[in-house]
């Protein structure tokens, strides 16, 4: 029949091969959650328990307490007299949901981006799903819709690390990043390594910016330029207006100009951008981007504070 509570479980499973590891992993993967306990309580307190249970103290117990009182008491009472949960607040989030993907590989009561889906979808501009169907359509028709050394933003867990020398003795890195749709595999070269090396660790959640690398018989990749914690405090500018004015600007801001506009490219959402290119002109509709105070911050770096307009 079904297993009534924690203590239940461990009495009918003592003659059983199914030790303090088993029970634990269980534990961990959420497999007693819906008995009430914790999981930082049960983690606490089951060793005691298996150890009351083998030791024969349910024995001992019958014989100091009646039938009749037995009868008189409540469950609840009876399982306090029998064993000592060490109660406990329960994990972070965060916690739970790396117990549960060490045990199973996977996330069951949630998933540690579900709280940032809003930031990621704001500040990135592809997914493990849309590498997964331009990987479908390479091998099926030779091409996709995704262009080699394109500009792509992804955000998401990091689940592994390997590093290997090439054979020029210098150091990359293999991470594999999963989102909400998936994994997918980025290479870290020296260069970009060495200034993030601090943050590639598994459970860290990041921002990867990089190009996309297609090669024949091979998966797309991205090779990352940077690296970078993701900033989950990351707010919206708002419904509003990116004014930029380029009259009176040089051919390299221009182009620094365009590559920032192109990388952070957005959709009818996002902040909209127009381009005044002559002071008696209107300004010309160019889009979408996605913005944040620091990308912001960056395009008026390029062209000047004085040449971009925030307005309804």
């Amino acid at each position: 029949g079904l297993f009534k509570n924690f203590t239940d479980f461990c009495e009918r499973i003592q003659d059983e091969a199914v030790n303090k590891k088993c029970i634990e992993s269980l534990i961990k993967a959420g497999a007693f959650d819906e008995f009430g306990q914790t999981r930082r309580t049960l983690l606490a307190s089951f060793e005691s328990i298996v150890d009351t249970i083998q030791s024969g103290a349910k024995k001992n117990y019958k014989g100091q307490v009646s039938m009749f009182d037995l009868d008189s008491m409540d469950n609840e009472n009876k399982e306090e007299l029998k064993y000592n949960f060490i109660e406990l607040d329960e994990f972070e989030d965060k916690e739970l949901l790396s117990m549960e993907k060490e045990m199973l590989g996977i996330y069951i009561s949630g998933h540690p981006l579900e709280k940032y889906r809003e930031v990621i979808s704001r500040i990135t501009n592809i997914n493990s799903m849309v590498l997964q169907e331009a990987n479908e359509e390479l091998q099926e028709k030779g091409s996709c819709d995704i262009k080699d050394n394109s500009n792509v933003v992804l955000a998401g867990i990091i689940t592994g690390v390997k590093k290997k020398f090439t054979k020029k003795n210098t150091i990359m890195c293999f991470v594999t990043i999963e989102d909400l749709y998936g994994s997918c595999e980025m290479i870290v070269f020296e260069t970009v390594y060495n200034k993030c090396s601090s943050i590639l660790l598994e459970e860290n959640i990041v921002q990867v910016n990089g190009r996309i690398s297609i090669r024949e018989d091979q998966d797309i990749t991205i090779i990352a330029s940077e690296v970078k914690e993701l900033d989950l405090d990351s707010k919206p500018v708002g419904p509003k207006v990116l004014e930029i004015d380029i009259s009176n600007i040089n051919e390299i801001q221009k182009e620094k100009l365009r590559g920032i506009l192109l990388f952070f490219r957005g959709d009818k959402n996002n902040l909209k951008v127009e381009v005044k290119v002559s002071q008696d002109k209107d300004p010309i509709p160019s889009g979408a981007i996605y913005a944040t105070k620091d990308i912001l911050a960056e395009i008026a770096e390029i062209v000047g504070k004085e040449n971009v307009k925030l307005r309804s």
